[in-house]
């Protein structure tokens, strides 16, 4: 499911990543399912909205995938440049408790293509 296109509100983001800090840092239970949507989904329109373009598809199943990136976008088919990781890892890159260095070689993100590195953009939050 392709996310919204709509601008992100910076507070937004913040908040609804903020509330699942205590499950991230491994000291609370699983958020509920619509919750941690709303915080992938918010994450993910950020990135879309830093990083324009269509080269690059970043997907966190089963919230959503959106493309980004400058550079040659892909029209058919399975893109050149993908991205995938679940919720969890997705968000602890988004707030730097993960690096995208730590991510790959531990096998958390699956990225293919020469333009698939998101280092560059992440994180997008940092809490102090």
């Amino acid at each position: 499911m392709p996310a919204s296109r709509r601008s992100v509100d910076p507070r937004e983001l913040r908040e609804s990543i903020a509330e699942l800090l205590p499950w991230l840092d491994g000291a609370a239970e699983a958020p509920s399912r619509s919750r941690l949507a709303v915080a992938v989904r918010t994450s993910l329109r950020t990135l879309e909205q830093l990083a324009p373009g269509r080269s690059v598809e970043v997907r966190v199943p089963p919230f959503a995938a959106v493309q980004c990136v400058g550079g040659p976008q892909h029209t058919r088919g399975t893109p050149p440049n993908v991205v995938e990781t679940d919720p969890r890892t997705w968000l602890l890159l988004v707030t730097e408790r993960l690096s995208w260095a730590e991510a790959l070689e531990e096998g958390r993100v699956e990225a293919s293509g020469s333009r698939a590195d998101l280092s560059s953009w992440l994180p997008l939050l940092r809490f102090s």
